[in-house]
């Protein structure tokens, strides 16, 4: 598709996917769609296995790993969301490339309840802690790459672009830091890595007024 304009003829390319508001819209189908599918990761006890008050008890004891992963990928989400909104509120406008950044970033956000359901039913597995922390990972990075390739493209306001970029990357630095260590836990114990990284949620979702941790 050729589209004259300015005494130049426009390609389709050009044209396609610079609406933010369309970008922002099915970002948060996404994330409302994957914060309720973790629910799904806590199953009732059955009938059959419960026939007095303390097999109920012991029943919801068992469910103490899911509990703590679907409050932990809650937040996870939750954060993710919170970091995508802001950069996309700074943004000026779109094109295809941003887009499609932001589309992969949605497609590490969808697989969340699977490496949450991974991580509940193996917590002791380093295997399943690695496979949630890439998780993590990619969220954060193609997070960075989008605000990087926006200044690069001037998508963001021209006399703000050196602060915004500043603050992104030394929140996405200084995050994907702390989960690394976090992940490393996983050598000694998973359920160290998993505590760490609840910690490391908490601190971002409350922001305590704490002088270091609030500058991260």
């Amino acid at each position: 598709m050729n589209v004259a304009r300015g005494g130049r003829r426009r390609i389709y390319n050009e044209l396609a996917g610079s609406s933010l508001g369309r970008l922002e819209a099915i970002s948060d189908g996404i994330f409302a769609v994957g914060m309720t599918l973790l629910v799904l990761g806590l199953a009732v006890p059955t009938v059959n296995l419960v026939r007095s008050e303390t097999d109920l008890l012991t029943q919801l004891g068992n469910l103490a790993p899911a509990l703590v992963t679907y409050f932990l990928s809650f937040l996870t989400l939750g954060i993710f969301w919170v970091g995508q909104q802001t950069q996309l509120s700074q943004v000026e406008r779109a094109n295809r490339t941003y887009s499609w950044i932001h589309l992969i970033f949605l497609l590490s956000v969808t697989l969340v309840p699977f490496s949450t359901q991974l991580l509940a039913r193996f917590h002791w597995s380093r295997v399943a802690l690695i496979f949630y922390w890439l998780n993590i990972f990619v969220m954060g990075t193609t997070l960075l790459i989008a605000a990087e390739y926006g200044a690069r493209a001037r998508l963001f306001p021209a006399d703000q672009v050196k602060t915004l970029l500043h603050l992104v990357r030394r929140r996405i630095y200084a995050a994907q830091s702390l989960y690394l260590i976090a992940a490393l836990l996983s050598v000694w114990d998973t359920h160290w890595s998993i505590a760490m990284i609840v910690a490391i949620q908490l601190n971002f979702a409350l922001a305590p007024p704490i002088p270091f941790l609030r500058e991260i």
